[in-house]
């Protein structure tokens, strides 16, 4: 899927020239198909969209065949310097031109492997107590009551929460499987029995708003991948549609079809940040400091770190081993000097 350069057909005439212009697809265009051939989230295909749109208009709108390591540069230097990104955030943005010089353009720079990648501070994460946790769900009611109850209860991320489909909840297991989290990686999580009733009853509401849709001449919901193709009628069944539906029936940004997509995000986040003001909570906490409380109280109470490696689907235990400073021990304990006087 090369790019087609302006002068690309000049060889073969003037009309020759501007059929194959009509026919290459814009770049913006090939960056959206590039990232769905790979399977790529439509989070992470806007993100890219949106980051190499940015590069294309701070050089003057100049194709990025015409740049090179110096406007790279300038452009991640200019987000810090100017714009005060945080790391993450320069790295998103360096992560997106370099899908765009090498899967996109398909050009083999050298210099693409000298850009300085900005280092990411290593913060400790915000954690709740198991008080404030209590506060904080006792100021929360209905559906987001339940949705924060598993962030906290079974330590799943905000969109894994969202995206939870009938078939993966186990009531016999006391288990739910979260299908293609971070990493493109599967993994099962308790389901925490205090919340079973609740869910029978979120699940009886979606199931009566299926058969509504479904009785409309609705009633599909999205299925990964192609297996849309493979299995045609999937989709109306009652095992792949959302555990939290959303009220209202949209279009699919993919295929523009009309479906019943899962509740937004920021609902439950304005629900939580109202929820900490409620229980005078001022730490800046937020839906994924439940994940955080999580798995520092599961160390906290003596849980292998192994173990809730695995819950929380990490690739390496270094990256659950943050939760150990969270609790301020070693392997034998700190105690404050002072408090030994």
């Amino acid at each position: 899927m090369k790019y087609q350069g302006r002068n690309s057909a000049v060889t073969g005439g003037g009309s020759a020239n501007l059929l194959d212009k009509a026919r290459a697809p814009r770049l913006l265009d090939q960056v959206r198909a590039c990232c769905r051939v790979r399977h790529y989230s439509l989070r992470t295909e806007r993100a890219y969209v949106s980051w190499i749109r940015r590069f294309i208009l701070a050089n003057g709108k100049r194709h990025p065949c015409e740049l090179g390591a110096a406007e790279v540069t300038a452009f991640l230097t200019h987000l810090a310097t100017h714009g005060q990104v945080a790391a993450s955030t320069q790295n998103q943005a360096l992560a997106a031109l370099l899908f765009l010089y090498r899967t996109v353009l398909e050009t083999d720079l050298p210099w693409l492997e000298d850009v300085v990648r900005a280092k990411r501070p290593r913060r400790i994460p915000v954690v709740l107590s198991r008080d404030e946790v209590n506060r904080l769900l006792a100021a929360l009611d209905g559906v987001h009551w339940l949705m924060a109850g598993l962030l906290y209860g079974s330590g799943i991320r905000l969109m894994e929460c969202l995206r939870l489909r009938v078939k993966d909840v186990d009531f016999a297991r006391n288990e739910i499987t979260i299908r293609d989290g971070k990493g493109g990686k599967d993994r099962r999580v308790p389901l925490p029995r205090t919340l079973r009733d609740a869910l029978e009853r979120q699940l009886q509401r979606a199931r009566l708003l299926h058969e509504r849709d479904l009785a409309s001449g609705h009633g599909e919901a999205r299925l990964p991948y192609a297996l849309a193709r493979k299995y045609p009628s999937a989709g109306r069944e009652w095992g792949w549609q959302f555990v939290f539906p959303s009220q209202q029936l949209s279009r699919d940004p993919l295929d523009g079809a009309l479906r019943r997509h899962h509740l937004d995000e920021a609902g439950l986040q304005r629900a939580v940040k109202r929820a900490l003001h409620t229980a005078g909570i001022v730490k800046l906490a937020s839906c994924h400091t439940l994940r955080h409380s999580f798995a520092t109280h599961l160390l906290g109470s003596g849980a292998d770190i192994r173990t809730v490696q695995e819950l929380l689907g990490h690739k390496d235990v270094t990256t659950t081993q943050i939760y150990t400073h969270v609790l301020n021990r070693g392997g034998q304990g700190v105690l404050s000097p002072l408090d030994r006087a």
